[in-house]
């Protein structure tokens, strides 16, 4: 058992918490913890989590959403440690952009940034730091269950809870203005798969004798009433799903990193002698990552390559793929489309969706849905079977959570802003003072001192958009790319002679996304000799300049597109000079 010790106390010294992201928002968790005035040099800056946010349909082009680094390339030689609660990409996913060259901070540190974590959450990290090639730019160091590390003037404890994932902590941060508790992604799991229980009472022993004087928690589900669902459940739900399947083939999707659905589908597999076989890439890495810490644990006889499916009856076959969430590019997602190279479903196919939405990804899932049924598979999915259990806690256990925790301050965390909304809610209810009780965004600074909690201004925390690039899409170019979904484009060509003033060529109208040119001559002629006409006027009036001319082009282009057909698609004037 490690030995228990507290940071000691010094109501002189402010304690700050920066939120960098995962307030209003599913994803890009990400928040910075400060012991020591601003202007202190010896200050201290943890990070916890960094994470990324996967895109929605307003994200035209976009691969992925991170958070804004400003603040920590301003600090990067404070950075002491980068604390990882658990292994999930939205809490790990944007360390290797964190410490990239360019919008990162690799090249403002001297020296490799600690990661502590789990062993589990650093293998998951690693698999995409080490394709950036930024492994030396890294310093991991696995940690056990309630091991105490010092980050500078921190002293930071992991707490073992339950989640979707294996191995996750809630972090402890004992500070000279008492104990901050940050939750991590969490449910009260009495049964879980590996036996691994949360340690309710080592936060029941903080907060009866040191107190927590502030707790920072999950509210993912705290709009939803009871309690979730032990992960054990879904176990037997997928044996008794499998004995119903005999003859067939079983094909199942689930998150890559929730180790404990895909053992339990392996055990649900292997119970009726079927061989597993993986499918995509990070489904396989996973598997093996597992297995090489011992938190996944399958016959190695049982497993083989997707290669070798066809020397096997279906019937004898479960392959446990990637693209629960109706990735266009997934393995699931091009098995729909009956795209995938290793195998083509039919009406002899079972394919079990052992996952649940994000909030985004409904209508990306459902297509994937309809096109498995196009055909033939049958499909089983949470709505229609128990083979999902949250990994988040529904109100009745942040309810038991906050009895326990008893929170001098209380701030709701991670979900979207009703989502917090409704966890602060559930803190009244539970005796915590409304006025000590703060809903923060992205951006927010609180400060800790001796006098309580209070914000103390903002710092910058917009989206960093990856399109290719890092920082290559701006808000402007989503703005135009929204435009140019919804409304289209209309390009106006046009050759002047500035000399004689006359009209040499054009106009021609090129246009995209407004009308389709080959059925509509009369109005895109029409559309020609009114943007002629203005830019003879124009001429005539003794405009030279081009920059004006388009100006011209464009005024009389929008006015005739929007009284010809109400539409307003985005006007490109191009005026050359002959």
């Amino acid at each position: 058992m490690t030995q228990m010790y507290t940071a000691p106390l010094d109501p002189t010294v402010p304690v700050r918490v920066v939120f960098l992201g995962g307030l209003g928002e599913i994803g890009r968790n990400c928040m910075a913890i400060e012991q020591g005035a601003p202007d202190d040099p010896d200050r201290t800056i943890m990070l916890i989590d960094c994470g990324l946010m996967f895109p929605d349909a307003i994200h035209h082009g976009v691969d992925l959403i991170l958070p804004d680094f400003t603040y920590l390339r301003e600090n990067a030689a404070r950075i002491q440690a980068i604390i990882l609660t658990h292994g999930h990409e939205d809490h790990i996913g944007a360390i290797q952009y964190l410490m990239r060259d360019g919008d990162g901070i690799g090249h403002l540190r001297d020296t490799p940034l600690p990661v502590y974590g789990s062993a589990l959450a650093l293998g998951l990290a690693r698999n995409r730091i080490e394709e950036a090639g930024l492994m030396p730019k890294i310093d991991m160091r696995p940690v056990k269950d309630g091991e105490q590390i010092d980050v500078g003037t921190l002293l930071v404890e992991f707490i073992p809870v339950t989640h979707s994932v294996p191995h996750a902590h809630a972090i402890a941060v004992h500070t000279a203005q008492g104990v901050v508790l940050h939750s991590g992604d969490f449910k009260i799991d009495l049964t879980p798969v590996d036996s691994r229980r949360a340690d309710l009472a080592r936060i029941g022993q903080l907060a009866k004798t040191e107190g927590i004087r502030l707790l920072m928690s999950d509210s993912t589900n705290a709009e939803e009433p009871g309690y979730a669902s032990s992960e054990t459940n879904v176990g037997g739900v997928l044996r008794s799903l499998f004995a119903q399947q005999r003859g067939r083939r079983i094909i199942t999707a689930s998150f890559a990193s929730h180790l404990h659905r895909i053992q339990q589908i392996a055990d649900a597999a292997v119970g009726e002698g079927r061989k597993v076989a993986t499918l995509g890439l990070s489904m396989k890495k996973n598997i093996r990552l597992g297995l090489d810490l011992g938190v996944f644990k399958i016959p190695e006889s049982s497993l083989i390559d997707i290669e070798e499916i066809n020397q096997h009856d279906p019937g004898d076959i479960c392959i446990i793929s990637t693209g629960s969430q109706g990735e266009p590019m997934s393995a699931l997602g091009l098995m729909a489309r009956g795209e995938n190279r290793w195998l083509k479903l039919n009406e002899h196919d079972t394919v079990v969706l052992s996952s649940h939405a994000i909030p985004g990804n409904e209508g990306s899932v459902n297509k994937v849905i309809d096109g498995l049924l196009r055909l033939g598979a049958q499909v089983v999915h949470s709505g229609i079977m128990d083979v999902h259990a949250t990994g988040h806690a529904k109100a009745d256990d942040i309810k038991t959570y906050l009895s326990i925790v008893n929170p001098e301050w209380f701030v709701p965390i991670h979900g979207e802003y009703r989502h917090m909304v409704a966890n602060a809610k559930l803190g009244e209810l539970m005796g915590v003072p409304a006025n000590r009780i703060i809903q923060c965004e992205d951006g927010d600074v609180i400060e800790l001192t001796d006098g309580g909690l209070a914000p103390v201004g903002r710092v910058p925390a917009g989206y960093l958009y990856v399109d290719g690039i890092v920082g290559d899409v701006g808000q402007g170019v989503l703005r135009d790319r929204q435009k140019l979904a919804e409304e289209g484009v209309v390009v106006v060509v046009v050759t002047v002679d500035v000399q004689t003033g006359k009209v040499l060529v054009g106009p021609e109208i090129i246009t995209r996304g407004w009308v389709y040119a080959p059925e509509a001559e009369d109005l895109l002629d029409e559309a020609c000799d009114t943007v002629a006409a203005k830019v003879e006027l124009a001429l005539s009036e003794g405009v030279r300049d081009v920059e004006q001319l388009e100006r011209e082009v464009r005024r009389a282009a929008g006015k005739f597109v929007s009284e010809r057909t109400k539409r307003k698609p985005m006007i490109v004037p191009v005026v050359m000079e002959a």
